[in-house]
This record gives structure tokens, sequence and C-alpha cells, in this order.
């Protein structure tokens, strides 16, 4: 019995490793789920700043938070107009107008400047946004209003500087081209090469006019000629009334030329040589910009192009025909 009751001396030394490799485990695991606690944290604190990083940008990209223009500091408001000017298009009436009431409402708007730099477009945005300028500078005779072309201020482009107190170009500015047009193709003679016959039912006599596909009709032609001139003279009396005295017009002035901003000057087409930063310096004293050009959010973008994927087709070939400013 004594003999069965002792331990052999490996038994005896292998009971202490045991315990101590079972504490060893329990301290690696306890290690590990603390580890995992530490990881949790970190993760959710990084999923969180990437949630506010995120959801600031989008505020950003739908332009409910960005450049400060609530700041009451003396600046000089800038409104680009940049490109063909066209409803729903790059320069339309709507953003221009938008953008002129938050420059004017602004308390710290010392003056305003109408960076353009545009070939023209439609007559009837140029006419309503022309006509905005001149009813905000009657409202507001505080602020002036300068327009300063860039590249070109040509047509329907010029028709909205005329709204303007005065007009600054550079010496190689284009400016003028005082005209309308309205253009199209005829396809008739070759269509007669080809053999393919233009069968067209209206229902009205003057329906069809101007239909590339058919003769030119004079009585039609004659009444868009006549549309044209109407047109025509409307624009110039704009530019009469906002130049005044200072145009000094020949022959050519409204003959649809155009001429360097050099040249323009001494036509009377414009009044200086400046640039942006010089009018809003040295003119109107306030070097500080703050621009209030129109920028369309996200959700502007996708209902216009939701919008236009719509209408395209109907649009197109009444858009065709249309007089423009160009």
């Amino acid at each position: 019995m004594q003999e069965e009751n002792q331990q052999s001396p490996e038994l005896k030394n292998s009971q202490p490793s045991q315990a101590s490799a079972i504490s060893s485990l329990e301290k690696i695991a306890l290690a590990g789920l603390q580890e995992q606690k530490v990881s949790r944290r970190w993760s959710v604190l990084f999923k969180s700043l990437t949630f506010i990083y995120l959801f600031f940008l989008l505020l950003m990209l739908l332009g409910w938070v960005g450049a400060n223009k609530n700041s009451s500091l003396a600046h000089t408001a800038l409104i680009d107009i940049n490109g063909v000017i066209e409803a729903g298009g790059q320069v339309n009436a709507d953003a221009v107008i938008s953008s002129l009431k938050d420059a004017y409402d602004h308390k710290g708007t010392k003056g305003i400047i109408l960076r353009i730099n545009s070939p023209g477009g439609s007559p009837v945005q140029a006419g309503i946004i022309n006509d905005e300028i001149r009813r905000q500078r009657k409202l507001h005779p505080e602020v002036p209003v300068y327009a300063v072309v860039e590249d070109i201020c040509a047509s329907g482009g010029y028709y909205i500087a005329v709204a303007a107190d005065k007009i600054f170009v550079d010496k190689a500015s284009i400016v003028g081209s005082i005209g309308v047009l309205m253009d199209g193709y005829g396809f008739t003679e070759l269509m007669k090469k080809v053999g393919v016959e233009r069968r067209l039912l209206t229902a009205g006599e003057n329906k069809a006019m101007l239909d590339p596909f058919s003769p030119v009709n004079p009585k039609h032609k004659a009444f868009a000629q006549d549309m044209l001139d109407q047109i025509h003279q409307q624009f110039i009396r704009v530019v009469r009334e906002g130049r005044g005295n200072r145009l000094k017009e020949t022959e050519e002035t409204f003959s649809g030329l155009f001429w360097n901003g050099e040249e323009s000057i001494k036509l009377g087409l414009a009044d200086a040589e400046g640039s942006a930063d010089y009018v809003a310096r040295e003119v109107i004293k306030q070097s500080d910009i703050v621009d209030f050009t129109y920028q369309e959010t996200v959700v502007d973008r996708f209902a216009k192009k939701l919008g236009a994927s719509m209408g395209h087709e109907l649009g197109a070939t009444a858009k065709a025909w249309l007089p423009t400013l160009h």
C-alpha cells in the first residue's frame, strides 16, 4: 500500500507545469479580449469620423455649406457670365438674377462686377438679365455695377454688358457683334440627286415655315427677315440707352461687326481697360472679392438632366430655328 500511494517524481513535477500553462492561457485569452475591445472602440471611432466627413461633404455638394457669404465685411461681389446664353444652359436668366439678388441683399457689397466671357445666345435671356440689372441699379444706386470683359463679349453678351454703369475690357478682348441671326440648312437639291421625295402635310399654310426639306418660300423668308429686323432694332435701342452719349455711332456700329478692346473704347462701346482685380481694387476700392456666381447643387443637376433627357427630342427641332444673338 505504501508503494501505491507514492507518486513518481515525474508526476509531481508535471502538476505545477500544467497549472502554469493554464494560467498562461488565461492571460492570453484575457489579453485577446482586451485587444478586441480596444479594436472595436477604434473601429467605432473611425466609422464615426468617416460618417461625419461624408455627411459634411454631402452638405457641401448640396450647397448648404461652403464659402461664407454671410460675413458683414465690405467686399466686391463677383458674378461670372461665362458661356453661351440660353434657357437652362450654362448662362441663363434665372441663375444670373439669383446671383444679383444675393449680391445686392448682402450688407457688405460695395460694388458688383459682371465678369463676362460670352459669344452671345438667346435675345430673350439676355434681355431679361439686362432688364433686371437696370431695375436693381435703380433700387440700389449706391452699389455700382461694372461689366468686365475677358476674352469675348459679343452679341448677347454685350446686350447684358450695356446694362452696367461702365464696361472695362482688355486691349485684346472681342467686343460688339450687335446683330441677330437665324440659321439652318436646305436639303432640297440633295434630295433631288438621291431621289428622295418630301411628303409633308400641315394644317395652317405657314406651319411648315423654313422647313429645311422644302423649297424656300419668299413669303416666309420675308416674314422671318422682318422679325429679325425687329429684334435687331430692340438690340440697338438697348445699346443706345445703355451707352448714351458715350457711344460714337458709325455706319458699322450696328452691322454685326466686332472690334478688339482697344478699338471698342474709341468707338464708345466700352469705357476703359481693366481686369476684375483692377476694378475691385482701384474703382470700387474693395479688393476683397466674394464670388456670388450661382452654383448648381447635385440635386439641381440631377433634376435638370432628368428633365433634359425627357424633353431633348421635343425641343431640339424648335430650338434650331430660334433667333440668336451671335
